[in-house]
């Protein structure tokens, strides 16, 4: 089921994918159903829902979770499709469908004026890419910033020693920001509600980590050729088999093993980024 638009009078906003059915033998329920929920620009009059380009890439990243979902071959509900997955690897398939959104063939497949079927100018195209890697060197330094900050915090800090909360942000900051270190008012500790509200207590890691693996999962479409058609579709039904299929019953690391043959790198990501 899609519900793809906005609706700010009931209608809480973000975007998730969500259980219907479960996939589990023990249920008798083999065919698992997902709920996809966006907010995106919803019809106007006449006028179709005239999606923006973050709007196009939520719901491939959505879909992703629904593949997951729906395409699990697990047969035991708590470890079927996405139950069960380390947070690790949650967001793997939702960042690798993102990808698509910076492919030719696959944007212009859609990418078309709703009235006229004009298809979108190249060079918006071009600038749709070279967006993605403005500023992603500051980008990735910020999250690694978060992510250590938040170890930092969980693993280490001792509520008795000599150094506050504040002192930590700013030993990890010079690490990672030090063109950015906090001000001695800051206080972004105390609203930073992932890791102590958000489910991402000593986990904020897994946003990087997720990356990380998505670009490499991507990366070999890339190795066989994005317009070698075949081969595309044998890394895809691998793809399905592995990383699609397989529940949160197997570790991660044998999961991705199992479809690229080796532990995750981060080449692709630091290419995607425009890093190497």
């Amino acid at each position: 089921f899609l519900d793809p638009s906005s609706r700010p009078a009931d209608k809480r906003g973000g975007a998730w994918m969500d259980v219907c059915i479960q996939k589990s033998e023990a249920m008798k329920r083999d065919i698992p159903v997902a709920y996809l929920t966006c907010n995106g620009s919803p019809p106007v009059g006449d006028k179709p829902s005239l999606m923006t380009f973050r709007e196009v890439e939520t719901l491939f990243h959505e879909f992703g979770h629904g593949l997951q979902h729906m395409l699990t071959e697990a047969e035991v509900g708590d470890v079927s499709g996405i139950n069960g997955v380390e947070w690790d690897a949650v967001e793997l398939p939702s960042q690798f469908m993102e990808n698509w959104c910076y492919d030719k063939p696959t944007v212009y497949g859609f990418a078309k004026h709703y009235e006229t079927g004009e298809p979108l100018p190249e060079d918006l195209f071009e600038k749709l890419k070279q967006q993605k890697t403005f500023s992603a060197g500051l980008m990735a330094m910020r999250q690694l910033y978060f992510g250590s900050l938040d170890m930092e915090l969980h693993s280490a800090y001792d509520p008795e020693g000599e150094e506050t909360i504040f002192d930590v942000q700013k030993r990890i900051a010079a690490k990672y920001q030090p063109h950015n270190l906090p001000l001695p008012e800051d206080r972004f500790l105390c609203t930073f509600g992932h890791i102590f509200g958000g489910g991402y207590a000593a986990g904020y890691y897994s946003y990087k980590w997720a990356e990380v693996m998505s670009a490499d999962a991507f990366g070999a479409f890339e190795d066989v050729g994005l317009d070698n058609d075949e081969e595309v579709k044998k890394v895809g039904r691998s793809f399905r088999k592995t990383v699609l299929a397989l529940g949160g019953g197997i570790p991660p690391s044998e999961v991705f093993k199992s479809f690229r043959g080796r532990d995750p790198t981060p080449d692709a990501l630091l290419r995607h980024n425009g890093l190497a």
